[in-house]
């Protein structure tokens, strides 16, 4: 029989792998948070499965150091719990496990999608559903017996729309359309311009084609878009609104779907778009949720993702609720709030 080499550090290894930031995190078996470190965003539909979980080597590297750790060649830890954004398929999940095991962080390895992560974080078990409205928009439910509500997650192929980029890329449409006379007026053009220092918004589009501007920097037009939206501009009034109907659809679908439309359920948002708490859109997407699903009840997480994927790690060695509790601590004192 072959013996495999006891891992350094009991406990789990975390990844929340989002696609604008990536947290990795050494959490001990009792739930401390040993060592960290935050990197990029993760990409594998660019680059690859084995290429993107390759990127995530220096930052593994990193939060081992902080925890005491340099020069391992067997297994960092007990268990790599990864929440990752772009895992939507059931055939990406298992590429990316695959990635996972090739390299020794964990005797184990756990890939689940990010949003899965946020559930998690927002709840005591498995047993809710998660909207996250970040970078992009996804929705999951699940029940104890281990039944799912998910969707594609693939944007617009998939009906997707919204999320910061989403937010982002309609605020421009509209603007340029303002500016140049195929649209209404709109103060999103005046306030997107000035944000980025150009003349127009058609001048921040040119600077973006022409790669003067980083197209990564076009998500920051999310805070343009409510800024605008609080002056009354009815145009970014509407985007608001109709994410707040995305996000309610959402819900209510995997809700139904788990036939949990009739019993009270946990609903957790986040993601940095419902995360900054913007009126406009919480109380918008609260409205809609007590008239279709009153019996929902939602909590905005606003603690860094990767605690679920602390907790889910938590969850696979069977760590009791201290280690649970000395987790969530470390990372959201306050715990997740009513929305």
């Amino acid at each position: 029989m072959t013996h495999q080499p006891e891992p350094h550090l009991p406990g789990v290894l975390a990844i929340d792998a989002g696609n604008s930031k990536t947290d990795v995190a050494l959490i001990g078996a009792d739930g401390s948070v040993l060592g960290s470190a935050r990197g990029g965003g993760f990409v594998p539909a660019t680059v690859g499965a084995a290429a993107a979980v390759d990127g995530l080597a220096p930052l593994v590297a990193q939060a081992a150091a902080a925890a005491g750790i340099t020069g391992w060649s067997g297994p960092l830890t007990d268990h790599v719990s990864a929440c990752l954004a772009n895992a939507d398929l059931p055939v990406e999940e298992e590429a990316l496990r695959l990635a996972l095991e090739s390299h020794p962080w964990g005797a184990g390895n756990t890939v689940v999608n990010d949003t899965f992560g946020l559930l998690r974080a927002g709840t005591d078990g498995p047993r809710g559903v998660a909207v996250v409205c970040g970078a992009g928009i996804n929705c999951v439910g699940l029940l104890p017996d281990g039944r799912t509500a998910r969707f594609p997650a693939l944007g617009q192929l998939t009906g997707d729309w919204g999320g910061g980029w989403g937010l982002a890329g309609a605020s421009m449409w509209h603007a340029v359309r303002a500016e140049d006379g195929r649209g209404g007026p709109t103060g999103l053009a005046a306030g997107i311009a000035e944000h980025f220092g150009l003349p127009s918004t058609g001048a921040v589009a040119e600077a973006v084609h022409l790669g003067h501007l980083p197209s990564a920097r076009l998500h920051e037009i999310v805070r343009v878009l409510f800024a605008v939206a609080e002056t009354g501009d009815a145009t970014a009034r509407s985007l608001i609104d109709r994410q707040a109907d995305e996000i309610t659809r959402l819900a209510v679908v995997a809700l139904r779907r788990l036939d949990l439309l009739d019993t009270p359920t946990p609903l957790v948002l986040g993601g940095g778009v419902l995360a900054s708490g913007q009126p406009l859109l919480i109380d918008n997407v609260t409205a809609r949720l007590a008239a279709e699903a009153p019996l929902a009840e939602p909590r905005v997480v606003v603690a860094p993702p990767v605690l679920g994927a602390a907790l889910l790690g938590l969850d696979h060695l069977a760590a009791g609720p201290e280690a649970q509790e000395r987790v969530r601590k470390a990372y959201d004192p306050a715990q997740p709030v009513a929305a």
